[in-house]
């Protein structure tokens, strides 16, 4: 296994599990979404805007590499959050419309990399200005790592008010030889 067919997979998985999640949420009223549970980012809609926060800030760094990948274009167009606690959108058909227009972007990202570039350093700076020169496959890794934590605490909140979404594992979408 090669780091760039992993994050394609992780791509996947992510697109995934973000569409089964948002697809249970959406039996819920807004009311259900934006209430306070005592979660990280409180509500089930603060923590699905945390996850796509996380994920734009990350997508801006990657986006700044030198090899200047095109499938990051759009994304530099975007505004970086100012908190990781900002609110994109609060109405969650909105939220939804851009967390699928990130999870394309996403795919097309793994797709481009190489493993010369994922073997490559990268240049950031962290919401606190803090600048570091790290390893982009590792970034890459924790990218996705910090996706499925989040996404497991969304899934505690929507167990919590009686949905189960079932199967959420990757192996789920790891292909049969």
């Amino acid at each position: 296994m090669y780091l760039k067919s992993n994050f394609e997979l992780m791509a996947d998985y992510n697109q995934w599990m973000n569409q089964n999640i948002y697809l249970a949420a959406s039996n819920l009223r807004a009311g259900a979404l934006s209430k306070n549970r005592g979660a990280f980012f409180g509500s089930i809609i603060g923590t699905l805007n945390h996850v796509l926060v996380g994920d734009i800030i990350w997508l801006k760094r990657f986006a700044e590499h030198p090899s200047e990948l095109n499938s990051l274009n759009y994304v530099r167009t975007l505004d970086k959050p100012k908190s990781l606690d900002t609110i994109l959108h609060h109405e969650f058909e909105a939220l939804e419309i851009t967390r699928s227009k990130i999870d394309l972007i996403i795919k097309d990202f793994t797709q481009e990399l190489s493993n010369d570039v994922l073997s490559s350093n990268l240049t950031y700076s962290n919401t606190k200005g803090e600048m570091f020169n790290k390893n982009l496959g590792y970034l890459v890794q924790h990218f996705f790592n910090h996706q499925t934590h989040h996404r497991g605490q969304i899934s505690t909140l929507l167990n919590q008010v009686g949905i189960d979404l079932g199967v959420t594992d990757l192996v789920a979408r790891i292909p049969s030889e």
